[in-house]
């Protein structure tokens, strides 16, 4: 018979007392009861909320997309192929969220986060909800600051500032990615953060505007959340969101941030995939009733906030491709609606060699002048008027009439003023060049330099104000935000430039 040891007995049962955790691990389980195409439906998980996050056995995680009475319907982020029927899913009691922070920058990530360039982990130790409720009327301020695009046409006819969604829309192959790319180009040494959010592209032209902004040292400052043609409809519909989240850390920091969301049209038909498999109503051309709100509550997380918060921006270009010029289909009509401005690109200037390829016609600004430097204002606050009616009088040059004199002058400075605002990709002009190239434009100074040689002349009149009138150009850097310049010839800056330009064309010599 074997003898109990009381002490040990007493030993034992001490020391697992005091090993007792009390914590009871009380978890919401579930089971799939079907998955396929990115969604699942479960039964059971009675308790989840709308947009908590779950997770599969396969580590997978989903979102809580639909609440119905005897099941629930998940959106899956990433792989549903190795998910099946009976698998048991749990709640995780957490709203979807994503590393943000300096650790951010530079990186190529998936929406959830995850690294895609081989680097290695984000080390960021702060995270932040996908989805958050943007600031009201009382937390803003007006849109004031220039957020300045390197881009003539932009910076001068529809002006950016801080603060403001400026909608970039126009047919396939129209440029409308390289007019973003410029911006973010445009952006260094500005202190401003820039996100590049890709829905729905091929990953071959993701890594080509990847490769581009690592070329020309804009990753440094840059993020790029990828969500390519081959991610399931879930990740491109949460993509943007996870980018402005990160962004929004920035805006909140009292700093600034760009956002180019490419494009939204692919992230309205992911949505209306997930909307269509969940059985939710469609409305008009099959997307969901609440198509409009998934857009407008991304776009109103731009904006510019009160000095008491800290005066920090997000300023997003959302893209929207169009088919056939169709502006007045559902979606552009409703980012149009949203939007402070739009920028339309026209195939028939893009394959004219106009490019960017900008409609001033139907482009505008809802912010307009205030969000220019001075020197802007005066210099080309008329030319989206002139170049409007130099194509009305195009036109009706082309029916063969004779023109007077009057009408041919402006007919003839009209043609070189769309070739002054034509500019290579990729090659994004300081404020000050532009007003220098567009003073002498708009001024005359080109009315005897011939059509073709046009961007010869100011190329070669930007080099002689950098190397020779130094000066001048610093002049013009330093009086650009002043009342008067560039607009009264009796402003000394403006008599400075306008020697300048006299003193260049003397010496000027065509390129034989």
């Amino acid at each position: 018979m074997t003898k109990f040891n009381a002490d040990e007995i007493a030993s034992v049962l001490q020391a697992e007392i005091e090993q007792y955790d009390s914590n009871i691990d009380v978890r919401e389980v579930g089971t799939v009861l079907e998955v396929g195409d990115g969604i699942a439906r479960v039964h059971g998980l009675s308790g989840v909320m709308a947009n908590e996050m779950v997770e599969f056995p396969n580590g997978t995680r989903g979102l809580a997309f639909n609440l119905e009475e005897n099941s629930v319907g998940l959106i899956i982020l990433g792989d549903y192929l190795s998910i099946k029927e009976g698998d048991e899913v749990r709640a995780l009691g957490q709203l979807l969220s994503v590393p943000v922070g300096e650790a951010v920058i530079g990186r190529v990530l998936d929406p959830l986060g995850n690294p895609l360039d081989g680097k290695g982990p984000v080390a960021s130790t702060e995270t932040r909800p996908v989805e958050v409720i943007a600031a009201g009327v009382s937390e803003r301020q007006p849109v004031k600051q220039p957020l300045q695009t390197g881009i003539k046409a932009v910076d001068a006819m529809t002006p950016i500032g801080r603060g403001q969604r400026e909608l970039i829309i126009g047919d396939r192959k129209t440029g409308k990615t390289a007019v973003a790319i410029d911006a973010i180009l445009n952006q260094k040494n500005s202190g401003v953060k820039c996100f590049y959010v890709a829905i729905g592209q091929k990953d071959s032209s993701v890594a080509g505007v990847i490769k581009i902004l690592e070329e020309q040292g804009a990753m440094e400052y840059t993020t790029v959340i990828v969500s390519g043609a081959s991610s399931p409809a879930p990740l491109q519909y949460v993509a943007p969101y996870a980018g402005t989240a990160m962004a929004e850390y920035f805006m909140w920091k009292g700093e600034h941030a760009l956002i180019v969301y490419d494009d939204l049209s692919k992230q309205a038909v992911a949505y209306r995939e997930l909307s269509l498999l969940m059985r939710r109503p469609p409305g008009r051309e099959a997307f969901p009733g609440d198509v409009f709100y998934c857009h407008s509550r991304l776009l109103e997380r731009s904006s510019k906030l009160s000095d008491a918060l800290g005066g920090g921006s997000i300023t997003s270009l959302p893209i929207i491709e169009t088919l056939e010029g169709e502006v007045s289909a559902y979606i552009p009509t409703n980012v149009i609606s949203i939007t402070d401005g739009q920028i339309y690109l026209q195939p028939d200037l893009f394959f004219a060699g106009i490019r960017p390829a900008m409609n001033v016609g139907i482009s505008v600004s809802r912010v307009g002048g205030a969000a220019q430097v001075k020197a802007m204002k005066n210099v080309a606050g008329g030319l989206r008027l002139d170049l409007a009616s130099f194509r009305e009088l195009e036109a009706f040059a082309q029916l063969g009439t004779d023109l007077d004199a009057a009408t041919q002058s402006r007919l003839d400075r009209g043609y070189r003023m769309v070739e002054l605002l034509k500019q290579g990709q990729y090659k994004p002009l300081y404020v000050v060049d532009q007003l220098l190239s567009l003073y002498a434009g708009i001024n005359g100074y080109l009315d005897d330099v011939p059509v073709s040689e046009v961007p010869a002349w100011e190329a070669a009149f930007l080099q002689f104000m950098q190397d020779q009138k130094s000066a001048v150009w610093k002049m013009v850097d330093e009086n650009k935000d002043k009342g008067d310049t560039l607009k009264k010839d009796t402003d000394p800056t403006t008599q400075a430039v306008v020697a300048a330009i006299l003193e260049f064309k003397k010496s000027y010599k065509p390129a034989e």
